[in-house]
């Protein structure tokens, strides 16, 4: 039974929420806190205390109590194993430029069970340099480095011309899920997962509110 509630199915809006628990969990158990309840999470992070609540009892593998709240560890290791934070993740970078750069670099990954092995450029002056901890290949090799290392996740940090061709490359590797950070709508198959992060959209967005609140 355990083992069914570290497996459940979640919304797309609970899985938003859980690295802002497990960061949440994780700073309590480095305190020492041993037990936490619901709404003393939700008011930590200006949540709905009732959905807090909610989330909590559709990954932990034993409860909460009455009165006492959660087990911050066994919450904490049932939120990281919902996430796959457990099981290292190896990942390619398509584009080693400044924003691959930043990506490869930022040793946080890690933490969340993400592993840069290797980049992927066309400039020949970044082939056989190193970002962060991985070497930078021709990207002709993309394919073949996916499909004789059983890669999962693509990075793409190209721009936005190229994002498409990246993406096929991927595809053809064998790789089961894409993050692009080129702010390009890409094709992929259906059981590809494709997570964009566009970051034109989010910047047009915050300086509309400010502009908006500004005029008043």
């Amino acid at each position: 039974m355990a083992e069914e509630k570290r497996t459940v199915n979640l919304s797309k809006q609970a899985i938003h929420r859980m690295p802002f628990y497990q960061q949440c969990l994780k700073k309590l158990y480095d305190e020492g806190v041993s037990t936490v309840s619901a709404p003393v999470v939700a008011e930590m992070l200006k949540l709905n205390e009732v959905q807090v609540r909610k989330d909590f009892a559709a990954v932990s593998t034993s409860g909460g109590r009455a009165k006492i709240g959660f087990d911050v560890a066994e919450l904490l290791d049932s939120i990281e194993h919902t996430l796959g934070y457990r099981n290292m993740d190896d990942a390619v970078l398509v584009g080693a430029g400044s924003l691959g750069h930043a990506l490869a670099s930022f040793r946080g990954f890690e933490e969340y069970g993400l592993r840069i092995v290797a980049a992927f450029d066309v400039d020949e002056k970044l082939i056989g340099t190193t970002v962060g901890n991985a070497t930078v290949y021709p990207l002709d090799q993309l394919t073949m480095f996916c499909e004789e290392h059983d890669i999962n996740i693509g990075i793409i940090t190209v721009p936005v011309e190229h994002a498409q061709s990246a993406c096929d490359l991927l595809v053809e590797g064998g790789v089961l899920g894409i993050w692009n950070f080129a702010p390009a709508y890409l094709r992929v198959p259906d059981d590809i997962l494709l997570q964009n992060e566009n970051m034109a959209a989010s910047l047009a967005m915050l300086s509309k509110h400010l502009r908006e609140k500004l005029a008043k």
